[in-house]
């Protein structure tokens, strides 16, 4: 199955989602990308940047060094963060990182109205299909 398809299928099933995207944090590209509404390319281009930046920002790979300095823990690539939930006025934003490529993300936006344990328990759902489409 296409990445595409696999992502629209993914959104059908996360409750009332409005957009979803898999995310290459490593290139900053955006892999694949469903909107109900239409955006410019330049605003895909800066949630591609912006989700990278969550994931392995500066500050954020600091927090992560010194997470495992305090615990004695070697260098070995694993990350602490892995999931992210954002809300705005009207979303709820989730962000998830894959384990089969630690590099890739998948997005999914849904109106705020949606019962936010069911949006992160369908989205978790989602995450070994979609990677497997890749």
């Amino acid at each position: 199955m296409s990445l595409d398809k696999a992502l629209s299928d993914a959104m059908n099933g996360v409750p009332e989602c409005v957009a979803g995207a898999y995310i290459d944090i490593e290139s900053g590209l955006l892999l694949s990308v469903k909107t109900l509404d239409s955006h410019p390319q330049a605003v895909l281009d800066m949630v591609a940047a912006a989700t990278a930046d969550m994931f392995q920002g500066p500050n954020v790979l600091q927090i992560e060094k010194h997470f495992r300095g305090s615990r004695g823990q070697k260098d070995a690539g694993n990350h602490y963060f892995n999931e992210f939930l954002v809300f705005s006025d009207n979303l709820i934003h989730v962000f998830l990182r894959t384990k089969k490529y630690p590099n890739h993300v998948i997005s999914f936006v849904c109106r705020k109205s949606a019962n936010i344990g069911m949006v992160l328990a369908k989205s978790r759902l989602t995450v070994d299909t979609l990677a497997e489409a890749v």
